[in-house]
């Protein structure tokens, strides 16, 4: 599998200068499902990964053993939240992870059964959760080869840099997807390597 990844995205000259630079690894995550994978990305939209660990660890003591069941959740009041450090507005998104959980009955769906469109189509009906948000979890709960979050400054920057593109909004947009078409079906390894790009400058 990895000789086959490697060997389709070579194809790819630019994308194939990163590769030979770059030991192959997937990215892999301690995940915790998709539930509460999409809590700790709300937590730590727009802070530092130390930060974000600080609060998602006194997040979690809350609740016992650690879980934030749904119901749970929701019997928290959004002052017993923003204790924690939580922005009125995060605790109020992650109450609503939980209701839409509680009322889809969520707990143990079967992702499986769903592509990447219907996932990203059906989470992101939640406040709060956007598509750069159900890409992640695609990519690294769910571990679908194939997506691709061009809403990722460091996606969108490294193809800039690497391909010289000059456009600018959607045309641009267009110009990226197109480029990383041939990349299919493992656009989401390519994104590792357009990653580890702008980690090595």
């Amino acid at each position: 599998m990895q000789s086959t990844i490697i060997q389709h995205l070579s194809a790819d000259p630019i994308l194939k200068n990163v590769i030979v630079k770059s030991p192959f690894r997937w990215l892999s995550v301690n995940s915790k499902g998709v539930y509460q994978d999409l809590l700790g990305s709300i937590i730590s939209q727009q802070l530092s990964t130390k930060v974000a660990a600080v609060i998602e660890n006194r997040f979690l003591s809350l609740f016992e053993d650690n879980i934030p069941h749904p119901e749970k959740l929701l019997s928290c009041d959004i002052d017993t939240l923003r204790g924690v450090g939580l922005s009125r507005q995060k605790a109020a998104y992650l109450q609503n992870v939980a209701a839409f959980f509680k009322a889809e009955n969520l707990e143990n769906q079967d992702w499986n059964s769903m592509d990447d469109k219907a996932i990203l189509n059906y989470l992101t009906q939640i406040k709060g959760v956007g598509q750069w948000t159900v890409e992640m979890i695609l990519m690294f709960s769910l571990e679908r080869p194939d997506v691709l979050p061009l809403d990722d400054f460091g996606i969108s920057s490294a193809m800039v840099e690497l391909y010289g593109l000059k456009e600018t909004g959607k045309t641009l947009r267009q110009t990226m997807q197109a480029l990383a078409e041939p990349w299919r079906p493992y656009r989401s390894y390519a994104c590792w390597y357009l990653w580890r790009f702008k980690e090595m400058k």
